[in-house]
């Protein structure tokens, strides 16, 4: 009886081994499966921690299946090569725009031009407005004669860098029903247009083929239309230069397009 016994008792023993590999055998292709998604998305540079990941949590010390799952060595150095020259092209242009600020706003504190030109640098580019007093009569596309003290300082200054440059004509709420003008949507791209004709037959030096204009008429308000001085403020003209890369920190360094700037 006791010879018995221990043979049923060796049986179960037996019959409970296969979870262990099984377990290794799950854990395995879960590994597997993990690796195929990330080999399928276009992010090289977290393929690459994954790998590393992975080599470091499966790898006993020999070969790993996980070192070709990720890119080469190679391609690694191209990625992190193709992030450091992105690091450089994007600071070195942000100093440029910089640069352009500091000089624009000198000029604007020494022609006390404060409140009709205003800069600013965001995250498309480097931003530079200009009410309407100081380029054209109220519900007309005719520049005046103050148009002069600032056309050329801002020809000038597009004139020293290679980047894009987006005009931009904005009104307030108010309605304008003319022959010339049946909407706001005609005046504000007339504007345009005419300031960014008068800019590049000023500087010689200015490609037309970076420029584009285009209006906006009421729709992209920088105040609330509730007030006259409020409304003085939504009716400009704005210059952008517009960046070569913006950085998103989750995608990495993009390069700007027309149709993103005007998408914004």
């Amino acid at each position: 009886m006791a010879r018995k016994k221990h043979a049923k008792k060796h049986e179960e023993e037996a019959s409970e081994a296969w979870l262990l590999p099984y377990s290794d055998l799950m854990t395995l292709l879960l590994a597997l499966f993990i690796c195929l998604f990330a080999i399928s998305q276009t992010d090289q540079t977290k393929l690459v921690q994954m790998a590393q990941a992975f080599t470091a949590a499966f790898n006993m010390g020999g070969p790993s299946f996980f070192d070709k799952a990720g890119p080469s060595n190679s391609m690694t150095r191209e990625i992190i090569s193709s992030e450091d020259a992105g690091n450089s092209a994007y600071l070195q242009e942000n100093q440029q725009l910089q640069d352009l600020q500091q000089q624009l706003e000198e000029y604007i504190r020494a022609n006390n031009l404060q409140d009709d030109l205003s800069t600013q640098l965001e995250e498309e580019g480097l931003m530079i407005r200009i009410k309407e007093r100081a380029l054209f009569p109220s519900g007309s596309a005719d520049l005046v004669p103050e148009s002069q003290r600032i056309g050329p300082i801002v020809a000038g200054l597009l004139a020293q860098v290679p980047e894009r440059v987006l005009i931009s004509g904005h009104t307030d709420t108010d309605p304008i029903n003319t022959a010339q003008f049946p909407s706001n949507w005609e005046l504000s791209s007339v504007r345009a247009m005419t300031f960014m004709k008068y800019l590049l037959s000023i500087n010689q030096n200015l490609n037309p083929a970076r420029f584009s204009a285009i209006g906006y008429g009421e729709y992209r308000p920088i105040a609330m239309n509730d007030t006259a001085e409020n409304k003085q403020k939504n009716r400009r003209v704005e210059i952008l230069i517009a960046r070569t890369l913006t950085f998103n920190p989750n995608e990495g360094f993009h390069k700007q397009t027309d149709v993103d700037l005007v998408a914004k």
